[in-house]
């Protein structure tokens, strides 16, 4: 199997038995008869896990390389995937989390690290498509949540199942990984400790990825609790709102180097955020389930390309070095992610979770506001010329 492929298997297997776990979600809460706003404290132990972890990690990684980290990374984070259905209680719930959380920016660091070498080694662009087969992997393992619930099975013991079909496939994969060389970037940025504050060009990219990938992390937590408690959705169809949005996030993402390449960077972003407006305002509007699904899906193309397309805009920003502009955007993106869910819980908690999940409208609208931002360079054609000749 050629390298660039194998990365992106590893993509795909990653999260599937993450995405086992999110349409269970109502099912804990129900278990552990917790309130919105208990929920939305026992979530807050994913982002704490990964964020305390993130500087330590990114040492690990730097330190024992991409391959390495992948390859442990799985078998610590399968190994611990599924504590949270086991937890008896909203505080162990919320260490269970942290744990997750710790071992998840570890393998999900090391997978960036390898995806970013592979592309120097091989002279092809492939991270777009990496987290496109992301996407597809977190679908295919909400489905695997949604066919568990259909057939009764218990949230702890599809999420195992599910981490124990996969570990195999992992390790074989992660294992047939080449040792690569690592990117010289890696010593300048060693040698870099000096410390500058961010332009506002890249505050500004870094709010229009934090917009985008805020609403990724609500549609994760509450889709299908939101289907259940507003939109009075039952068993197996609770599932089918993230099911739906990531299908449409990956597909999104596969198609987002060419439209870019048609289009232009900015053409496509303010499209995309014009699409996840609108989506948001049907899936608060709807009156019924199916139409509920469609927001979904029209919220799931409009995040989709967010997070590549900043990528490259950053790293062609001239005041400081790409390493360093694409790890604040990194934190950025990833604050949003993990911070809105529990955001949403207390609000929803106090206003109702349709009004919650109202208060992505702010986020979305400055995220378009600073699509201006992502100016298309010399630099971005001729790596969209490389992607279309990999292709």
């Amino acid at each position: 199997m050629p390298l660039q492929r194998l990365v992106m298997l590893i993509f795909f297997l990653q999260p599937i038995a993450f995405g086992a776990w999110l349409p269970r979600i109502p099912d804990i809460q129900a278990k552990l008869e917790l309130g919105t706003a208990d929920l939305a404290v026992a979530l807050l132990g994913l982002p704490i896990g990964t964020l305390i972890t993130l500087p330590f990690a990114g040492r690990l990684v730097s330190r024992i390389g991409g391959r390495m980290a992948i390859i442990y990374g799985f078998i610590f984070f399968l190994a611990v995937v599924s504590l949270p259905a086991f937890a008896p209680s909203a505080m162990l719930l919320f260490f269970a989390l942290i744990v997750v959380g710790v071992a998840l920016s570890t393998v999900e660091l090391g997978m960036n690290v390898e995806a970013d070498v592979t592309e120097k080694a091989t002279g092809l662009i492939i991270m777009s498509r990496c987290h496109g087969f992301w996407s597809f992997g977190i679908m295919a393992g909400s489905l695997v949540g949604v066919g568990a619930i259909a057939i009764g099975l218990s949230p702890h013991w599809s999420i195992l199942i599910t981490a124990l079909v996969i570990l195999p496939a992992a390790l074989i994969a992660s294992l047939r990984l080449p040792k690569l060389p690592e990117s010289p970037h890696a010593e300048n940025s060693q040698a870099m400790t000096g410390f500058k504050l961010p332009s506002l060009a890249l505050l500004g990219i870094c709010a229009f990825v934090f917009g985008v990938t805020m609403t990724e992390g609500a549609m994760a937590d509450w889709s299908a609790v939101y289907l259940r408690d507003v939109m009075n959705a039952e068993g197996a169809q609770t599932g089918l709102g993230y099911s739906v949005f990531a299908f449409m996030v990956a597909a999104g993402r596969f198609s987002g180097d060419y439209m870019k390449g048609r289009f232009g960077a900015i053409a496509i972003a303010r499209g995309c955020g014009i699409a996840s407006l609108a989506g948001m305002l049907v899936v608060l509007l709807a009156p019924a389930t199916p139409l509920a699904l469609l927001g979904f899906a029209a919220v799931g193309v409009g995040v989709s390309v967010g997070f590549p397309l900043a990528v490259t805009a950053v790293a062609s920003l001239t005041d400081r070095p790409p390493a360093s502009s694409v790890a604040t955007l990194s934190f950025a993106a990833l604050t949003g992610f993990l911070i809105g869910p529990p955001i949403i819980g207390f609000l929803g908690e106090l206003l109702g979770l349709r009004a919650g999940l109202a208060v992505l409208l702010v986020p979305l609208f400055v995220s378009l506001l600073c699509t201006r931002l992502l100016i298309p360079t010399q630099k971005d054609m001729a790596g969209d010329l490389v992607e279309r000749e990999a292709v």
